[in-house]
């Protein structure tokens, strides 16, 4: 096990001349998305799939997958063009493989490593709240020495819906005994973001690994024609939801000076 991002009890000076905000007094738990936000897994991931659909003759478009980065590989393969009359079950199992053989490779993404640090050291629990399996989210904790550093971990088996959905977030908030509206969550992807801020989080986002204010409206959501829930804006880049709002002033965020 690698401890090398193992944050200590209290490593000392955070949020001052780095990338990382001061989280505000108000804010009672951090929730972390795994892959993408806390981990740097997206390459690993998408080099899994792509070589798992292969076989059958299906090309993962970069473009796509990078739209759809939050979903869980089971909620991947659902809306994946021409992917529903593949064989999920075996591109589940080709794509787990790689991974697990490969997660002893992945590298933290410093600057949320840093923010964890800061809400450890003020004394906030802090969650995982991951679109992934468990099976993969708990060895890669384990390889970025970070497995304690979480007070509850919230897979996609936790919960009937995945992310956009809130129920991810909402899990989290509920096993820390912390209202979801002073939870700060931090997730990469546009569906995540969704989720959190239906959730009724404040939310950062990671862009080139910094850690970008999303804003702190909640997410509207409407039921699907199939009764799923969807989110009324997007996050989509050049829109007009939460990643178009990134930069924004956040009232959560205590000014460090």
């Amino acid at each position: 096990m690698s401890t090398a991002a193992q944050p200590s009890a209290c490593p000392g000076d955070l949020g001052t001349g780095t990338c990382v905000p001061v989280i505000d007094e108000g804010i009672q738990a951090l929730v972390l998305d795994f892959d993408g936000t806390l981990a740097d897994t997206r390459r690993g991931h998408e080099d899994a799939l792509r070589a798992a659909l292969q076989p059958y003759g299906v090309a993962l478009d970069p473009d796509w997958y990078g739209r759809h980065i939050g979903l869980s590989i089971h909620d991947l393969l659902a809306v994946l063009p021409g992917g529903r009359d593949l064989p999920h079950s075996e591109i589940i199992q080709h794509s787990r493989t790689h991974l697990l053989a490969t997660v002893h490779t992945i590298t933290p993404i410093p600057c949320v490593v840093e923010l964890l640090q800061q809400a450890r050291c003020a004394g906030l629990p802090c969650a995982v709240a991951s679109g992934a399996t468990r099976l993969l989210v708990a060895p890669g904790l384990d390889t970025l020495g970070l497995k304690d550093a979480f007070a509850a971990v919230v897979a996609r088996e936790d919960v009937s819906c995945g992310k956009p959905d809130p129920d991810l977030f909402l899990t989290a908030a509920r096993r820390l005994g912390v209202t979801p509206e002073r939870c700060l969550a931090v997730d990469d992807a546009p569906d995540g973001i969704d989720s959190a801020r239906a959730a009724g989080m404040q939310v950062l986002t990671v862009i080139d690994g910094h850690l970008t204010p999303i804003g702190n409206a909640a997410a509207e959501y409407v039921p699907s024609p199939a009764g799923a829930q969807v989110p009324r804006e997007s996050t989509q880049p050049g829109g007009s939801g939460p990643a178009a709002a990134a930069g924004t002033a956040a009232p959560w965020l205590a000014d460090p000076t």
